[in-house]
């Protein structure tokens, strides 16, 4: 899929957490809810950081394009590394190690890190890069061009360091799962996550399907592009995901949103 639909998949997929949280007695405060939205709606494009025209890789500038270049070359290692005999050859690391469960897991634990060990300045680092992804993202077509990266990056520090003041105030979030002072804001690694392995599942619904799965092997692969029947799939940028499954997105997020916040 397209950026666009990453990150309106990501929010959606965090408000429908906290549907499902407020349904089972445990709702999550509304500064929760707005942050961490956004914070699934960015990392729901971090996966394509291995693809040098990918909306990750342009949005901050040189320093993205050049992390760009070292993960499309540590994906590819792994492909040629890991790969068995049913694996095709191919000449990049798109679509691999970047777009599998456990590279999720770990920049979700690594974001839940950097939260713990770099307290306030590490929880504005976090939320900063989300902010500048999820305005890229939703906001496609106002953010498009090199001419505004500068307004898209003073916006998300704005809102980056709005939103941090407001979780730091009781009751608003930071220790909204974990309530000891050292893992307050264990939970940023959540929507990471969540965003990552959205975006790996949106993948893996188009012609190409996703390698979600790995390092587990799958008969004579171990990078077996997961996905439903070829007839089920599209192309990413295709009308299915424009005049379908974004609207759907947004339905479902405006009915997870309600419900989080106990509307419904």
């Amino acid at each position: 899929m397209m950026g666009p639909a990453h990150s309106l998949s990501g929010a959606a997929a965090w408000l429908g957490v906290g549907a499902a949280a407020a349904a089972a007695g445990h709702p999550m405060p509304w500064p929760v809810i707005l942050v961490g939205a956004l914070i699934c709606a960015g990392a729901a494009l971090a996966p394509d950081l291995d693809h040098k025209a990918a909306t990750i890789s342009r949005a901050f500038g040189p320093v993205s394009k050049a992390l760009c270049e070292i993960v499309d070359k540590l994906s590819y290692a792994a492909y040629k590394g890991t790969r068995k005999q049913g694996d095709p050859r191919r000449s990049g690391g798109h679509r691999t190690l970047t777009h599998t469960w456990l590279w999720a897991v770990l920049i979700g634990a690594g974001s839940s890190a950097v939260a713990i060990m770099g307290g306030r300045w590490g929880v504005l680092a976090i939320l900063f890069v989300h902010m500048v992804l999820a305005i890229e993202g939703l906001l496609w077509r106002a953010a498009r061009g090199s001419s505004s990266d500068i307004l898209v990056w003073l916006l998300a520090a704005t809102s980056a360091w709005i939103l941090a003041g407001v979780l730091d105030k009781p009751g608003n979030g930071s220790n909204w799962l974990f309530t000891d002072a050292p893992q307050q804001y264990l939970w940023l690694g959540l929507p990471v996550v969540l965003g990552a392995l959205v975006h790996d599942i949106g993948d893996a619904l188009t012609v190409s399907g996703c390698p979600i799965l790995w390092p587990i092997p799958l008969g004579r692969k171990r990078w077996y592009p997961i996905g439903p029947p070829k007839v089920m799939r599209f192309r990413a940028g295709s009308w299915v995901e424009l005049k379908v499954l974004m609207p759907v997105f947004i339905l479902l997020g405006g009915v997870g949103c309600a419900a989080a916040l106990n509307v419904i």
